[in-house]
């Protein structure tokens, strides 16, 4: 369940692997639709999931500057693909037997500084988004804290600032 740190295209990129008891379907649907991705995603998604179509990102729980982005890649229901800011995020499904899944996400990152920081913060996403598909409360980020000195244990870069 733990996140991967590596190296793509000489950018520093992290890698995560869930198996959820959801159809493709149904995870398609909450990593795509922006009503969906209130659940988990960690801002407001604003914008058309389509091929080549701009993104807003809002934060209305913390005080973070809007970031925008752009779909770079939509073949629903398996891949989607989008900038989010600087970082480049993608997800991938496939089938795995009865209403199951795999969902395997990856973000390169524009830091390498940021990895253990941002490891945290999308296993935790990552966390709500099971719940939610689950239909369960998402819970709070206490762990968030835990999950990073994990990650900073097992050796990810660390330095980009931490929030609060």
């Amino acid at each position: 369940m733990h996140g991967t740190y590596e190296t793509i295209d000489h950018k520093p990129a992290l890698r995560f692997e869930r198996r959820l008891n959801h159809p493709v379907d149904a995870v398609w649907r909450a990593i795509s639709e922006p009503e969906e991705l209130k659940a988990w995603f960690p801002s407001t998604v604003s914008g058309q999931m389509a091929q080549g179509a701009e993104l807003t990102f809002t934060f209305e729980q913390h005080e973070a500057p809007e970031m925008h982005g752009e779909v770079t890649e939509h073949d629903p229901p398996r891949r989607l693909a989008f900038y989010w800011g600087d970082d480049h995020l993608r997800f991938e499904l496939e089938p795995a037997g009865a209403g199951a899944c795999v969902l395997r996400f990856t973000a390169l990152l524009d830091a390498r500084d940021k990895a253990a920081r941002d490891a945290a913060g999308w296993h935790t996403c990552l966390d709500r988004l099971e719940a939610a598909l689950d239909g369960a409360p998402a819970g709070d980020d206490v762990a968030w804290r835990d999950r990073y000195a994990e990650y900073e244990r097992r050796g990810l870069p660390t330095g980009a600032p931490i929030p609060g």
